[in-house]
């Protein structure tokens, strides 16, 4: 599969729009993070005919929202895949203002949102520092949360592009530059509202990353082509050889018992997801091309969401709304809360659940294979198509047997 683009359109009425004449082209939006921090991300503004699109740039994702609102004199743009959505009314033909707000975080999460057309010529700057390449990084370092992170950015002149690889997965696309050993990294995808800030201090980079107006923490990283992460093969595994079991319900409600005579001689992946986990959608639109490839073959997946909300109607509510959205065919179930000892109770054959997502692979004969925790997505280049390869040999290796 490649999930190089997910496009972000938003598609405006000229009825909604009224006589509002927005300027085409190039914008850029903020998300102010607090009095002092403010989070940029592209706009692309343009006009077919009657109607307006506007496009959201996270390096070269974008992410299509197909779900709008005019009223009250407000734009009312929903996230396709999370349960958030952007307000705002038109200032003026240059100029957007409004928020975002994430409900997932409860329904006043909200984190005030500005767009204008960005008409302004970039100073020319004469220092270009160099941070191409890989880093090792260190969150949260001299504290016991502190955790690894490899840092591969990829560089342009001023522009950088890249991510963060940690164990339980990537900070997906980001975008930024640099400029007078100042770095800027961001990312918008309707649930990750990430912007990282360092400064470069003899070869080492030290700075500050946000996550929405909710959390922020230290991080430093120095430069290492030779940096490494545990193996998310290693990190969550089987107990004393114990088998896979566990009785949760579907979508409808109706009990689902695991293992069945449904499955046997199938090989299985079990996913333990969440929809509003950017890494697990990564991973399900991954899974989703391998269901297309091998389920005719004998592969079954298993999607198991723990999610936001008071209820299993909430919890069954947005996994529907995501299976329906990607058309997905394989089994969904409901595993209750999104709480990570939750599901450690659940599934205590394994040693521990650490991440969203973490997926089991189980051979024909009933025995785990691979027990995968993250995922690091598209974001990553060479080491997300390196995963598919292994997943894809893994696969089919378990479907000959």
């Amino acid at each position: 599969m490649k999930l190089a683009l997910l496009t972000i359109l938003l598609v405006f009425s000229s009825i909604s729009f009224g006589q509002s004449k927005l300027k085409q082209g190039n914008w850029i939006g903020e998300l102010e993070l607090n009095k002092e921090d403010k989070l940029p991300f592209n706009i692309i503004i343009a006009k077919k005919k009657e109607n307006y699109s506007l496009s959201i740039l996270n390096a070269n994702e974008l992410i299509l929202l197909d779900t709008l609102v005019y009223k009250n004199d407000s734009v009312y743009a929903r996230f396709p895949y999370f349960d958030s959505e952007l307000i705002f009314e038109i200032t003026d033909s240059k100029s957007l203002n409004g928020y975002w707000i994430n409900y997932n975080k409860g329904n006043n999460y909200k984190i005030p949102f500005t767009a204008i057309s960005n008409c302004k010529k970039k100073k020319k700057e004469k220092k270009i520092d160099i941070i191409n390449g890989k880093w090792e990084v260190t969150f949260e370092p001299g504290t016991s949360s502190a955790y690894p992170a490899i840092g591969i950015f990829k560089q342009n002149k001023h522009t950088i592009t890249g991510t963060f690889l940690t164990e339980t997965g990537d900070y997906r696309f980001l975008e930024g530059h640099i400029f007078n050993d100042s770095l800027i990294l961001s990312c918008f995808d309707g649930s990750h509202a990430f912007l990282f800030k360092a400064s470069l201090n003899n070869s080492s980079l030290q700075g500050k990353f946000f996550s929405g107006k909710h959390w922020q923490s230290n991080w430093i990283g120095h430069k290492n082509d030779s940096a490494k992460l545990k193996s998310p093969d290693e990190l969550t595994y089987i107990v004393d050889k114990q088998a896979v079991e566990f009785e949760l319900p579907q979508l409808n409600g109706e009990t689902f018992l695991y293992p069945n005579g449904e499955l046997n001689d199938k090989v299985v992946i079990i996913q333990i997801m969440g929809t509003w986990c950017p890494n697990c959608l990564d991973e399900t639109f991954f899974y989703k091309d391998l269901y297309t490839k091998y389920h005719d073959q004998g592969l079954e997946i298993i999607s198991i969401g723990y999610e936001m909300g008071d209820s299993f109607e909430d919890y069954a509510a947005k996994v529907s709304r995501l299976k329906n959205k990607m058309n997905l065919n394989f089994k969904f179930l409901i595993g209750g809360p999104a709480n990570k000892s939750i599901v450690s109770e659940q599934f205590n054959m394994l040693n521990k659940v650490i991440s969203f997502p973490t997926s089991i692979y189980i051979g024909r004969d009933g025995m785990v294979k691979r027990v995968h925790t993250g995922f690091n997505g598209p974001g990553t280049g060479g080491y997300y198509k390196e995963y598919v390869e292994n997943t894809h040999s893994l696969i089919e290796n378990l479907l000959a047997d």
